[in-house]
């Protein structure tokens, strides 16, 4: 096993000090846990900071540190930090069970029965149920090794109670561990609440933060969605400055990705101004070389020209968009667009003034969960392919969970938008009439 830990951490530049002290380990003693978890925590940084070929390896020292916490002697555990190794390892995406089994072991009370009862219960998904109790025990490890990872556990437990609170906790993990993966996790966790807090000045800054460290995370995908959340609800004169500014850390691509995702949401949302302006942008950085960015700019323009007084050219200008240019989700939404189209042109009827849009056909089941789990943007994203952080480590918030939900909202939400629209013209329509 230590062999073959060995040889993979050699393989990357980054961890070379880590295969050397395990080669001296080798054939001697077995390494103690705290030291692996050392590792561990090297390589989880590594990642975040950009060095995704360790990703692998990060899986396999889960399953080595797994193996050598359950074959460990419980009298390893009279040692804090062989104890907090244990435990940081559970909140890294280690296996609850192998929690369970020390806890259950551990007749010495080497273990806070406080710490690890809130972590069970956390990792079985009812984190809501830990707040009051780890609230009172987690300020007693502030200064300890364990101590970011306890605060960002308690954030996530509770952020959809109280996300103020859980911003707080959030900036005391990532100020007490930064260029860490806590540190990667909690900016990016707290631009999505400021988002839904009301609090775009705050997530501004969360976000700037972040770009200036970890858009190369496997993780800065996520980052892109929530940025664009923010960007669009909170968008006016001083936040396109922010925005700006956040973006000067990105290269063209990744500009050019989160213009086209603002654009797309903003359509959606019936913003026409952001969307038109959005657009723009995204078409004046696709340049010559990049023509799926540049009918993407067009389509989502398009989009939100469909309940404005240009809807027969927007409703032509989407009909012109050939399909493999657009990918599932996006010729969905011009399904739903067209429909809309169709409505506000079509003459009300006389017996009725209620105006019912073209039906769409109905996705099947297995075509709504590919097109859920599709990104939105250019389908292209220069943000890397995103990676589901293990559900084990980490409870994500309720925007990242909906993006995941069966169906697609957006599509649901536009149709909605355009049928209220449809109903306002129809109630003018008849007024004009009598």
């Amino acid at each position: 096993m230590l062999k073959r830990l060995c040889t993979i951490l050699a393989a990357s530049a980054l961890a070379a000090p880590l295969a050397l002290g395990i080669a001296r380990a080798n054939g001697t003693e077995e390494l103690t846990p705290y030291k692996m978890i050392r590792s561990l925590q090297y390589v989880q940084d590594s990642v975040v900071l950009g060095d995704h070929s360790a990703i692998e390896m990060q899986r396999f020292m889960l399953g080595a540190i797994d193996e050598r916490l359950r074959a460990a002697d419980p009298s390893a555990f009279r040692d804090p930090r062989n104890v907090d190794a244990a435990l940081v390892y559970v909140m890294s995406g280690g296996n609850p069970a192998t929690l369970d089994l020390l806890a259950d072991r551990d007749i010495e009370g080497n273990f806070d029965s406080r710490v690890t009862d809130a972590l069970r219960q956390y990792l079985n998904g009812k984190g809501p149920l830990i707040v009051e109790n780890l609230t009172k025990a987690a300020p007693e490890y502030k200064n300890s090794r364990i101590g970011p990872y306890l605060f960002l556990i308690l954030g996530n437990a509770m952020s959809q109670q109280d996300p103020i609170e859980a911003m707080k906790h959030y900036d005391w993990a990532r100020l007490t561990a930064p260029g860490t993966i806590i540190e990667e996790a909690a900016l990016r966790r707290s631009v999505s609440l400021a988002a839904r807090a009301g609090l775009p000045e705050k997530g501004f800054r969360y976000a700037l933060n972040y770009a200036r460290r970890y858009l190369t995370s496997p993780y800065a995908s996520q980052f892109a969605d929530v940025f664009v959340e923010l960007a669009v609800a909170h968008f006016d004169e001083a936040a396109d400055g922010r925005v700006s500014e956040i973006l000067s850390f990105m290269d063209s691509a990744r500009q050019r990705e989160v213009y086209l995702r603002v654009a797309r949401r903003a359509a959606i949302a019936g913003n026409q101004a952001l969307a038109r302006l959005a657009s723009r942008r995204a078409e004046e950085l696709a340049g010559d070389d990049s023509s799926r960015s540049q009918v993407l700019a067009s389509f989502y323009e398009g989009l939100a020209a469909v309940p404005s007084a240009d809807v027969f050219s927007a409703a032509e200008a989407l009909e012109a968009i050939p399909d493999e240019k657009l990918s599932p989700r996006d010729r969905a939404l011009r399904e739903a667009a067209k429909a809309v189209a169709d409505a506000v042109v079509r003459p009300p009827l006389g017996e009725s003034p209620a105006q019912a849009p073209a039906p769409i056909a109905e996705r099947p089941a297995g075509e709504q969960s590919e097109l859920a789990a599709e990104e939105s943007g250019s389908g292209m994203s220069p943000f890397g392919q995103p990676v589901e952080e293990s559900p084990r480590r980490t409870s994500e918030m309720t925007a990242e969970a909906d993006a995941a939900a069966p169906g697609d909202p957006a599509f649901d939400g536009f149709l909605a938008s355009g049928r209220s629209k449809i109903d306002e013209i129809d109630a003018l329509l008849k007024g004009e009439g009598q």
